[in-house]
């Protein structure tokens, strides 16, 4: 692999806090660029917030969900409330390509961070933001994360829920950040070429809500224009039973996605079920889906018979388009996943290695594997405002100030 990433030499200023634009900063990380990330004096309020992991018996006291977000990272802890914190930070956007935050506008241009401002001291810089519901109109100033603005405002709970149940169950953490996220990091990459292009600093934003729409926009193609509620379906009232989820004999599941006209004889011979075939209650797609309890009561009881794994190389002899629904620790040891790299291993100068999480942004030929893990609070203090030029005498007077942390005081308050 080529050892040049796509990003060397691009330097961002990430002033944000949680899991949504710090894991757009952990891309940038992975892709080369140089972030910088700002965090409170006592640290990103995420810190240490994470389930601990067990390793050999013992829970370790480092945080792997923080890291996932902000491996690749420096770290400066920082006051944004004092005059002297806030010219730090604009001094250090000078000489950045990029500002990610996900500050309200309100606080934007309380801390002078706020586009033209900043645009005023770097016209080159792309300022990006990432918030729970835009900038503009008259709910902006609501703070939102991913179950409030992302699952639940959006529609996406109300939208994946059976017809019986009240409400769906939470969604796991930072589904939505994540998500957006990486809308984020695609917004940037554009913005970045306009800036070669024009040589003309951009703005740009994405929202927790407007991106969950996104994922809903096959479903919102239609509700846009008719404003139908969207129907609630329990797995007996399914469109076609082989596009459906089923339980094997040990209680693992499965899920199908094959077409029905075509599809039910195929799937009815792979599962043992041929004979339904030319049954007068399932020879056509609408006989089938008005007996749709009887059916998939019918492909419950035929799959009871092996477990999931038994089942998996019938299916694939049949040509059956089907996936196994995997537990979260069942994928960490999935083959595929293996082969495809997603948990590649970080090498911290402690704890020695241990396996992380890479994004779904590949270029071939490029490693865009995690390179180094999370940062300590304030643990770059010194050397980033070293390198924006500060001398020691003028870095100590900021520590003694409060406006910034030493990073040995920032590594007693807790690290990554």
């Amino acid at each position: 692999m080529t050892q040049i990433k796509p990003l060397d030499g691009i330097r961002v200023i990430e002033v944000d806090s949680w899991m949504a634009a710090p894991s757009a900063g952990a891309i940038l990380a992975d892709l080369g660029a140089d972030v910088i990330k700002v965090e409170p004096l006592t640290g990103d309020p995420m810190r240490n917030t994470s389930r601990p992991a067990k390793v050999d018996g013992e829970f370790n006291g480092y945080d792997f969900g923080f890291d996932v977000d902000n491996r690749g990272k420096r770290s400066i802890a920082v006051d944004l409330g004092s005059d002297a914190g806030a010219d730090v930070v604009r001094r250090l956007v000078e000489n950045a390509d990029i500002f990610l935050c996900n500050l309200l506008t309100r606080r934007q241009e309380r801390f002078g961070l706020h586009p033209e401002r900043l645009h005023e001291l770097n016209p080159k810089l792309v300022h990006a933001t990432l918030t729970g519901y835009g900038t503009e109109g008259p709910q902006a100033w609501r703070p939102g994360y991913d179950v409030t603005a992302f699952f639940g405002r959006s529609g996406l709970y109300d939208s994946t829920r059976e017809a019986s149940d009240a409400l769906v169950s939470m969604a796991r953490p930072a589904q939505g950040d994540h998500t957006t996220g990486l809308a984020l990091v695609a917004t940037i990459l554009a913005a970045l070429r306009v800036v070669d292009r024009t040589g003309e600093g951009q703005v740009v934003e994405t929202s927790l809500f407007e991106t969950a729409a996104w994922t809903l926009a096959t479903d919102y193609g239609v509700t846009a224009v008719d404003e139908a509620p969207v129907r609630h379906r329990s797995r007996y009232q399914q469109i076609t039973a082989t596009a459906n989820r089923y339980p094997c004999g040990d209680d693992r599941w499965v899920v199908f996605n094959m077409p029905e006209e075509s599809g039910f004889a195929q799937f009815a011979k792979a599962v043992g079920l041929e004979h339904l075939i030319d049954d007068e209650r399932f020879d056509t797609l609408r006989k089938r889906f008005h007996n749709m309890h009887e059916l998939v009561d019918l492909i419950d009881e035929a799959l009871s018979v092996r477990t999931r794994d038994e089942w998996g190389p019938i299916f694939d002899e049949h040509k059956i388009i089907w996936g196994p629904v995997l537990a979260l620790h069942e994928v960490v040891a999935d083959d595929q996943a293996e082969a495809m790299g997603m948990f590649p291993t970080i090498e911290h100068p402690e704890l020695g290695e241990y396996r992380t999480v890479r994004s779904p942004l590949r270029i071939r030929g490029v490693d865009t594997t995690p390179s180094s893990p999370s940062p300590a609070v304030g643990q770059h203090s010194r050397s980033v405002l070293r390198d924006a030029g500060l001398a020691d005498a003028d870095i100590d007077r900021l520590v003694d100030s409060g406006a910034i942390a030493d990073p040995v005081i920032a590594r007693d308050g807790g690290t990554g």
